[in-house]
């Protein structure tokens, strides 16, 4: 399983640890990805995806996952994220 958010596509970063005495060696950033069920209110069903901390209160302040999917970019997203923001499209265009 990969370390990448569904929704921002954010993963691991590499840095350095940095002792007292200015000693280098290589580390890795992982996000703090958590496994959570998001509800589509569009879609009347819940999706289980991987998500980042971060992404996950970005997706409470923009009103759920279906206004977060809305504005985000397809470059980003995964592709099941990309399959669902397709399934929300294509119902609100069949509600208008």
């Amino acid at each position: 399983m990969s370390r990448v958010c569904e929704l921002t596509g954010k993963g691991p970063m590499v840095g350095n640890n940095v002792s007292h005495a200015n000693n280098k060696t290589k580390r890795r950033f992982i996000p703090n990805l958590q496994d959570v069920t998001l509800m589509s209110d569009a879609l009347g069903r819940s999706y289980s995806l991987r998500v980042s901390a971060s992404a996950l209160r970005t997706v409470d302040h923009r009103g759920g996952l279906d206004a977060f999917l809305a504005r985000a970019r397809n470059e980003e997203l995964s592709s099941k994220a990309l399959r669902i923001k397709r399934e929300i499209e294509k119902a609100a265009a069949s509600a208008a």
